[in-house]
């Protein structure tokens, strides 16, 4: 997998960032994050449950605002979530854990909220992205599905083709292989995998893409850089060698089982 394409400023970046915890607010959350992203790079930040990986990765998405710190978007700074930032926005693509659908819609409507609320288009001039985007992620025959028939793999494609619906520059993905056996694991990786190297329908260029995940492990052979969230901190570990040497301070952590051969794409 070739390295991140050269540019004069980082796609993603965060300076002396901290966030508090969603989840246990009494908590410190994450202290003086300090991450850099280059364009079409791939990264993958693992941590133990409850290290907030959906904090960081709300954050760095302009989801969640920081107690302090700075954060640029490709050279402009953040929030993105302003009026007058839209364009800016809609480079960014957010997929959550699970899909986070809406159940009174199906799977296509679904896919289709971000084009028609953003583009102001009808289901109709939205429909051949959808179509395209169900055959894309092999949903085509759940498409008129509600999330609750159809399987956690399905949903979770749902919410991808729906972050994708906008053809963002940059992806965010909450801990997407979680509930996934591992057929379905091996589609998201080598699909992941496809839009890192630049697919036909970006022109070639490849797309920056940032997950969470419980165990470094998958991520092995698709993802370029691997980071982890340890005693409220980000610690960048470089590429897979790299994290596998640094591994030895982390060796109690789940996120580091060398072991196995799942992981190569």
């Amino acid at each position: 997998m070739d390295g991140p394409i050269a540019t004069t400023a980082p796609a993603l970046e965060l300076r002396a960032m901290s966030v508090r915890s969603r989840q246990h607010p009494g908590c410190a959350g994450i202290r003086n994050i300090n991450w850099k992203v280059a364009p079409g790079d791939f990264w993958v930040v693992g941590g133990m449950i409850g290290a907030d990986r959906s904090d960081l990765l709300m954050l760095a998405g302009g989801l969640l605002a920081p107690e302090c710190g700075e954060q640029f978007f490709f050279g402009g700074p953040m929030p993105l979530f302003e009026e007058a930032n839209l364009a800016q926005r809609l480079r960014l693509g957010f997929v959550f854990q699970g899909g986070q659908l809406l159940n009174q819609l199906t799977l296509a409507e679904n896919i289709a909220l971000p084009l028609r609320y953003h583009k102001d288009v009808s289901a109709a001039e939205a429909e051949a992205d959808v179509r395209w985007l169900l055959e894309l992620t092999g949903l085509s025959r759940w498409a008129d599905r509600s999330p609750g028939e159809v399987s956690v793999d399905s949903c979770q494609r749902a919410g991808l083709a729906r972050a994708l619906i906008l053809k963002p520059d940059v992806l965010f993905m909450d801990n997407p292989l979680a509930g996934l056996d591992a057929p379905q694991r091996h589609w998201w990786r080598q699909f992941l995998a496809g839009l890192a190297d630049g697919p036909e329908w970006r022109q070639g260029r490849p797309m920056t893409l940032l997950a969470t995940g419980e165990d470094l492990r998958l991520w092995r052979g698709c993802a370029r850089q691997f980071a982890i969230l340890k005693e409220s901190s980000f610690v960048p570990l470089g590429t897979w060698a790299e994290a596998q040497f640094a591994a030895v301070e982390f060796l109690s952590e789940p996120v580091f089982g060398l072991g196995g051969q799942e992981g190569s794409c």
